[in-house]
């Protein structure tokens, strides 16, 4: 499965080295809404070639893991900036180990300053971000080169519609307690003419955004908790020279800070409240996933 957007520099010798290094396998191209010969060459190219009018990769993944049916699934981005030649070892991995998921993770030596620093970084501090949060995750959470289970694919429950998508199919993993282990892959350089699609600050922060829902939304508890536990210091600061006046003069002088004080107890007590109620809701829901996910053959057994 090759998600594409303008990527008629590149297309063209992925679908051909894909087609040598996995020759049994059927290669889509999704174009989503490209204004360049992506679709013309893809299809020159032999691939099977569908359209997803909506942009972002997220929605065309979406549409991708909807339409097909399949006991494994390759995905890899259409800029020819990943190993096609690991396509086999990844397969095997999978079907030898029981597997879900095999990511392909960037080696970032020898890639001619493709692999940018800012997304360098942006990877890493997203990726130790999930791993704190939702417990020790992949090393290369934004990897755009996977090999995964049926089991996987048609469990996964897609909300996002950009490059956040790979953050809500890490987290998603961790949840349900997917299998899944990593390979090492040289990461080249782009073709001449094709040009990176994912804006460094743009769409961090999207994905940032996207780590903060998925923590509200499958740890209320945690996530509610930290504001009530703020709530509670702060009003806890502010009261303390207020009380320490009123017992020395019965007075309280500083009403508006009093006023403040209580009102933020208040507040924590009901973050608490809402994260305990949540957590609830929260549980119920993780046993939905866990029993769809199971409901699924492992590899081995398809």
């Amino acid at each position: 499965l090759i998600p594409c957007y303008n990527e008629e520099a590149a297309i063209n010798k992925v679908v051909n080295d894909f087609q040598l290094a996995a020759p049994s396998a059927l290669i889509y191209v999704y174009d989503n809404a490209s204004t360049d010969s992506t679709v013309e060459i893809a299809t020159k190219s032999g691939a099977i070639v569908r359209t997803e009018p909506n942009k972002g990769k997220g929605n065309v993944m979406r549409r991708m893991f909807s339409d097909i049916e399949a006991d494994i699934y390759i995905i890899v981005d259409g800029d020819d900036t990943y190993e096609p030649s690991k396509c086999s070892e990844m397969i095997n991995l999978l079907i030898d180990h029981n597997l879900d998921m095999v990511v392909a993770t960037r080696k970032t030596e020898n890639s001619s300053g493709e692999y940018r620093w800012g997304h360098v970084f942006g990877n890493w501090m997203l990726t130790r971000s999930v791993s704190f949060i939702f417990g020790h995750g992949f090393t290369d959470m934004l990897s755009g080169y996977r090999a995964m289970s049926n089991r996987f694919v048609k469990s996964f429950p897609i909300m996002s519609q950009g490059f956040e998508i790979e953050t809500e199919m890490t987290v998603h993993a961790l949840q349900v307690g997917a299998s899944y282990q990593e390979i090492e892959i040289m990461y080249d350089s782009r073709p001449e003419g094709s040009e990176s699609k994912l804006s460094t600050f743009k769409d961090g922060f999207r994905i940032l955004r996207m780590i903060l829902i998925l923590f509200k939304e499958e740890k209320p508890f945690q996530f509610f908790g930290a504001f009530s536990l703020l709530f509670f210091v702060v009003s806890i600061v502010l009261s303390i020279p207020v009380f320490f006046t009123y017992i020395e003069t019965g007075l309280v002088p500083r009403l508006p800070t009093a006023i403040l004080s209580t009102g933020l107890i208040i507040l924590a007590f009901l973050s608490l409240i809402s994260g305990v109620i949540l957590d609830s809701l929260s549980r119920s829901r993780m046993e939905v996933k866990r029993s769809n996910y199971l409901s699924y053959k492992s590899p081995k057994e398809r």
